[in-house]
C-alpha cells in the first residue's frame, strides 16, 4: 500500500466533534503497549503521523488521520489503548463508552485492526474484543506485533497459539523488519475499496 499523503485531522472523544466526512476508516485498537502508533506510522510510511511513547496510554482520545494513494483517500484511527495506561478509572470509564460508540454505530467504519503482542498470550479484554465485533458484523484483522522479538521457532508456536486463541488466522507482524505488513495493506485495501461498512 503505497500512500502518497498522509495527515493528522484531528482527536476527539465525542461523537459531535468526529469528522463529517466520507472516507472509510480503518481503526486500530489493542493493549497501551502493543505498537499500535509505530505500526501505524509504519503503514502509513511516515516517521511521526501518530505519536509513539515509551509511557502506555499516551493516546487518550480518538486519533484520525487522512491518508491517500494512488486511488482514493480514506482514514486511518487510532483508538486509545487499554490496560496499561496509568490514568484514573474514570477517564479510562469514557474512553471505552465513546470506543463503544465509535464501533457500534461509525458507518465510515470499514474494518478494525486488533493488535496483540507475539510474545504473550492475548488476555480476557483482547478476546472480549474480537468476539464483540464479530457479534456487530465488524470485519476484523487480528495483528501480532514485535514479531522481530521472537525466534523462528518461537514466532511459530506463538503463531499457532494465537490462532487457537482468538479462532482466526492470526497476521504476524514487525514495523522493524517489515514481515506482515504486505499482508495487512492488502486487506486494508480490500476493506477500503469496497462501499458497504460490514
Amino acid at each position: 500500500m503505497a500512500i502518497a499523503s498522509a495527515e493528522f485531522e484531528r482527536a476527539a472523544l465525542n461523537p459531535d466533534d468526529w469528522p463529517r466526512w466520507a472516507l472509510a476508516e480503518v481503526a486500530f485498537a489493542g493493549r497501551s503497549n502493543v505498537g499500535k502508533s509505530s505500526l501505524l506510522n509504519r503503514l502509513a510510511g511516515r516517521r511521526s503521523l501518530a505519536r509513539v511513547s515509551k509511557t502506555p496510554g499516551r493516546t487518550r482520545e480518538i486519533h484520525f488521520y487522512r491518508l491517500r494513494d494512488d486511488r482514493r483517500e480514506f482514514s486511518f484511527v487510532d483508538l486509545p489503548g487499554y490496560g496499561f495506561a496509568k490514568v484514573a478509572q474514570s477517564v479510562q470509564a469514557e474512553w471505552g463508552g465513546a470506543i463503544e460508540r465509535y464501533l457500534r454505530e461509525r458507518a465510515n467504519l470499514r474494518g478494525v485492526v486488533v493488535l496483540v503482542d507475539a510474545r504473550r498470550d492475548p488476555d480476557a479484554r483482547d478476546i472480549d474484543l474480537v468476539d464483540w465485533l464479530r457479534k456487530t458484523g465488524r470485519r476484523t484483522l487480528v495483528v501480532a506485533t514485535k514479531a522481530d522479538k521472537l525466534g523462528r521457532a518461537a514466532l511459530l508456536s506463538a503463531q499457532a497459539r494465537l490462532d487457537k486463541a482468538v479462532g482466526e488466522s492470526v497476521v504476524v507482524s514487525s514495523v522493524e523488519t517489515g514481515v506482515g505488513l504486505e499482508a495487512i495493506g492488502r486487506v486494508m485495501r480490500a476493506w477500503t475499496t469496497h462501499r458497504e461498512a460490514s
